[in-house]
């Protein structure tokens, strides 16, 4: 599974300061997490010594999130739904090969801290067990084919799909 991209401080502090308008607690939270997780140097995929897999590199990326597919929104009232799933902290939409996903920026658990590997390791659900490391996001090589932070980048999307929508009649 692709991962969104994350944004530097650099970038960060550029993009605070624009007139670009940012969900602030969902970048500090980015920023936070690329620093708070030191991790050894990252090797290539193809170059790992001996005896090692990726995890032993990673902050643990895969541990830092879920991603549920959802319908593909086909009308105002479905976009809608879209809109409210980002007005909660941490949430994202994304579209990947055409799958639509609602992710949720959230930390197991288990995942340790301080090793970035998982506390849990010989009992860990079988979701976790299929996940394969072969084609993990362990480099940072991830772009979706649509990616929503901001109920109001889903209403933009919506309103270019299906048109101008209708004004909500008065109940």
């Amino acid at each position: 599974m692709k991962k969104e991209k994350r944004f530097s401080k650099k970038e960060y502090h550029e993009a605070k300061n624009s007139h670009i308008n940012l969900d602030t607690s969902f970048i500090n939270y980015l920023v936070a997490s690329q620093t708070a997780y030191p991790m050894k140097k990252r090797p290539d995929r193809n170059n790992l010594p001996e005896g090692t897999v990726p995890c032993h590199y990673c902050p643990g990326k895969c541990c830092r999130y879920f991603a549920l597919p959802i319908d593909t929104p086909e009308s105002w009232k479905e976009y809608d739904y879209m809109r409210w799933f980002l007005l909660h902290d941490r949430a994202t939409v994304f579209v990947d090969d055409g799958t639509w996903y609602l992710l949720v920026h959230t930390k197991c658990k288990h995942l340790d801290d301080r090793t970035n590997l998982c506390g849990i390791y010989e009992t860990r659900p079988d979701i976790c067990r299929e996940y394969s490391s072969n084609k993990c996001e362990y480099e940072d090589h991830y772009v979706y084919d649509q990616y929503f932070e901001l109920p109001e980048q889903v209403e933009e999307y919506a309103e270019a799909v299906l048109g101008t929508k209708r004004k909500r009649e008065a109940t």
